[in-house]
């Protein structure tokens, strides 16, 4: 039986990584904010809804669930192209409470309606250049703060313009600035040595203390200033029904990126250190989350790569860490407020920086690159980021990932089967030569599934190929690849069967699975979804077919 050193170990563990993730979690949400353009206390409030409503109903031991950069970018770009948001500050923190309330209401409902195979609606090439561009594109953004340079509204708020700029402002750099930019640098990569430390916080703390004993906005260098604390007064947003339809069209965009970035993050660690998760679960927990970031007017939250994995390298063992890091900010925000409001703006810049540190490195696009699959999705995702804007771009870059579905189910590939040999195995003839046709029969498979986008090509394809064989008796149609047909496909298959039949013709189906085999069977009892006319091998179908053959 384990002492009680041994059983409080896993207890002060969660204690230091929640430290640290507040540490981390503290400057983020405050530059989120500045992302967001939002008051600091918005982010700080969704920090704590995040954290506690996920530390109580999720399942990832390692999640942490926060505003994170990209969120908080494309929240603000879906709510600045609602009319009549920009201008009026109020009504753009009551857009974009709308906004995160119908993310999270979606997310919830698909939870329930147990949708969590939509994870794998945008495909991971398209994920890794849009989170690529992203992060270039706020990183960018941070310049001008890392370097005590004020930036005009015509400087442009594209990354390119601002990056022009600051390098054509390059005499107008703060000194004071950068060195605070480039001191808090060097301490978080001297930190990151130790993953147990809360290296964010110290750095933060740090520069705090500096800002003070220096008086360095004194000497020029900007400080975040007086934050007012959350109100935490729950409400619904109050919004004309025009607007609440327009937010429900933009909100789509926030689901898709939500639950995409923190499902990549949450199974990346799962998978990382053998733990099970459920997806439904997750995105459950991330609706619930998402509400009551919305209630308390907070911005959106999901499972951030960086705090997670900040997480789990302080050597976090259970959600209790999350917890002890909602009561680390809790504490900040009852005690700590006059003290953050001297921290230099230059260290929240260098703060989202390290944190938008990995999603910079190229290693994931050129892997990508040297399988030489899915290159024009990779650049395309990139390429829309940088042209179009977040917003759009997130948008250009899901229907890459849709279109380069629908184009490859659309254009299904049919191979001809061989016998191999006197075996019952039937392999591609194209890459078995030794593969032998049969006399009178034809051994097709398609390689996607049937539904509405491929099957008729599949059909018309079939056909091409019976017509093109002499004496041909039957054509056995493997079915291995789908394991449901819809009312599309089934009509294909009936309208294939009576053809052929005027031809003469048998038709087939092998591998049928058990669903397909009953819907056919209900459909066209006396056609195709005889039971006589299905097998589960393709040997057996052979058979089938050499024994109704004459003289067979």
């Amino acid at each position: 039986m384990p002492d009680a050193a041994q059983t409080a170990v896993p207890g002060w563990r969660d204690a230091a990584a929640g430290l640290c993730v507040a540490g981390l979690l503290i400057p983020e949400a405050v530059a989120y904010a500045g992302l967001a353009r939002v008051p600091a206390g918005h982010a700080l409030a969704a920090a704590l809804a995040g954290l506690l409503v996920y530390g109580l109903l999720g399942g990832s031991r390692f999640a942490v669930v926060s505003p994170t950069s990209s969120t908080a970018t494309l929240a603000a770009a879906a709510v600045l192209a609602l009319p009549a948001t920009g201008a009026d500050p109020g009504a753009f923190l009551q857009a974009l409470a709308a906004l995160v309330l119908l993310a999270g209401a979606a997310l919830a409902l698909l939870g329930v309606a147990r949708q969590g195979q939509l994870s794998g609606l945008v495909s991971r090439p398209v994920l890794r250049g849009f989170g690529f561009a992203l992060a270039l594109s706020i990183v960018l953004r941070q310049l001008p703060d890392a370097l005590g340079l004020p930036l005009p509204h015509d400087a442009g708020a594209d990354p390119l313009h601002v990056l022009i700029y600051t390098a054509r402002h390059a005499a107008d750099w703060h000194r004071a600035s950068l060195l605070v930019a480039l001191a808090t640098g060097a301490l978080i990569a001297l930190l990151r040595r130790w993953p147990a430390l809360p290296g964010f916080l110290i750095a933060m703390l740090a520069a705090v203390a500096a800002s003070q004993a220096l008086g360095l906005e004194a000497r020029g260098v900007a400080t975040v200033g007086r934050i007012a604390a959350p109100a935490f007064a729950p409400a619904l947003p109050l919004l004309p029904l025009d607007q609440w339809l327009r937010a429900a069209e933009l909100a789509f965009g926030v689901v898709v990126l939500v639950f995409a970035e923190s499902w990549g993050s949450i199974r990346g660690l799962a998978l990382a250190h053998g733990d099970s998760i459920d997806a439904d679960r997750e995105l459950r927990a991330l609706g619930l989350c998402n509400l009551a970031s919305a209630l308390l007017q907070g911005l959106p939250v999901g499972a951030g790569f960086s705090a997670s994995q900040a997480n789990a390298a302080a050597g976090a063992q259970s959600r209790r860490a999350g917890l002890m890091a909602f009561a680390a900010i809790g504490a900040v925000l009852a005690f700590g407020l006059p003290a953050l409001a001297l921290l230099p703006r230059p260290v929240l810049a260098v703060a989202v920086i390290a944190a938008l540190w990995h999603s910079l490195s190229p290693a994931p696009l050129l892997a990508v690159w040297r399988m030489r699959r899915d290159r024009v999705l990779l650049l395309g995702a990139v390429a829309a980021v940088l042209g179009f804007g977040v917003l759009h771009g997130m948008l250009a870059a899901v229907g890459l990932s849709l279109v380069a579905a629908l184009r490859r189910f659309s254009q299904p590939v049919v191979h001809e089967l061989g016998r191999l040999g006197s075996t019952r195995n039937f392999v591609v003839t194209d890459a078995h030569p030794d593969a032998l046709a049969l006399p009178g029969l034809i051994v097709l498979r398609p390689e996607e599934p049937l539904f509405f986008a491929s099957a008729e090509r599949v059909v018309h394809e079939v056909i091409e190929r019976a017509g093109q064989r002499r004496g041909l008796r039957a054509v056995v149609l493997s079915l291995e690849e789908s394991s449901d047909l819809d009312s599309t496909a089934v009509e294909c298959l009936m309208e294939l069967s009576r053809r052929l039949e005027r031809n003469g013709q048998t038709l087939l189906l092998a591998r049928a699975k058990d669903r397909v085999r009953e819907l056919l069977a209900r459909c066209d009892p006396d056609g195709v979804g005889r039971q006589a006319r299905m097998t589960f091998s393709v040997a057996d179908a052979v058979a089938l077919a050499a024994a109704d053959a004459p003289g067979g």
